[in-house]
């Protein structure tokens, strides 16, 4: 039913097995392990964009978090004229909470078209999609310091012994993966958190979604990570390194975007007017020319003829 997604995350997994295992025995452990990293690299620069899409959707909810409480204060009672209010502050202001969700909605099928792929790799099966059998003999073979890149820590002893490996290798392997997966979704979400606003961060719903990311979510791979394969914690590793390196580049990007737009000239009659230093205001001051005398309207010439005497009339 989902082979439109197994292929593509087979292909891909296929392809950077082939680059690996022309560098690597084909056999090995590791290029096994990197097919699954770039895996993930790759997958993830194809949703770059539509990542930095989520970030600035996030930031401008955020921006008009204020917005968003007093129409649900206002319109609480009336769920239908709230919708209304709300889709129009979102056309208004240009931005899409739906569509920003779009990369981790994404990642959920990705996530279980790895694990089924990785579940057809059994001994003796002559395929598994794009794999042919000798691929499927060459991953079933593959391990990390004598852990099977395929099984679980989970499995009985029985099916560990199928596969060439026992419960101490798994272990020695996949307990150290699923504490580095827990601190990455950690930190993943402790950096997402420190770029929230006082004010966003500030309300119940918030600090209750900021505690779950930073604390029970990283829970997941230490009392899930017993039941999935060696790889599919790899890739929750890999994944969550690439999130944070990739929040850090783009959110740099916003800062410095932000910082430009807030040093742009003004325009005033189609004219650009830089803004006023204080470089400038210190030269004016400097300037006897241009101060203002007393009791002058700043910015307006007087006219001083009426002052001038004129012939014949005394002061």
């Amino acid at each position: 039913m989902l082979d439109f997604i197994y292929y593509p995350v087979s292909a891909i997994l296929w392809f950077w097995h082939k680059v690996f295992g022309f560098m690597l025995d084909p056999a090995s452990g590791y290029a096994w392990a990197l097919a699954v990293v770039f895996l993930v690299f790759t997958l993830r620069a194809l949703l770059f964009k539509p990542f930095v899409h989520q970030m600035r959707s996030m930031k401008k909810m955020q921006e008009f978090a204020p917005q968003i409480r007093e129409l649900q204060a206002k319109y609480g009672d009336d769920r239908q004229k709230l919708a209304a209010e709300m889709q129009k502050l979102q056309s208004e202001q240009g931005f899409n909470p739906i569509s920003g969700c779009l990369p981790m909605l994404v990642q959920i099928p990705v996530f279980i078209g790895l694990f089924h792929v990785l579940n057809g790799f059994k001994p003796g099966a002559p395929s598994n999609f794009i794999f042919d059998a000798d691929d499927v003999a060459s991953f079933v073979s593959a391990d990390l310091f004598g852990a099977k890149l395929s099984n679980t820590i989970s499995q009985s002893p029985e099916v560990l012994a199928m596969f060439g490996t026992d419960r101490l290798d798994m272990l020695l392997v996949g307990v150290p993966l699923m504490i580095a997966a827990a601190i990455a979704t950690h930190f993943t979400a402790r950096h997402s958190v420190q770029r929230q606003t006082a004010d966003a961060a500030s309300t119940p719903q918030a600090a209750m979604m900021n505690r779950l990311t930073m604390w029970i979510f990283p829970l997941f791979a230490i009392i899930g990570g017993p039941f999935l394969p060696l790889a599919i914690l790899l890739y929750w590793l890999a994944n969550n390194f690439w999130t944070l390196g990739q929040q850090r580049v783009v959110y740099r990007r916003i800062d410095r975007e932000e910082a430009a737009l807030a040093g742009a000239p003004a325009v005033i009659n189609s004219t650009a007017v830089e803004p006023a230093t204080d470089a400038d205001d210190s030269a004016r001051a400097a300037d006897p020319a241009t101060k203002d005398q007393p009791g002058e309207i700043p910015g307006v010439i007087e006219d001083r003829s009426r002052d001038a005497d004129k012939p014949g009339e005394s002061r």
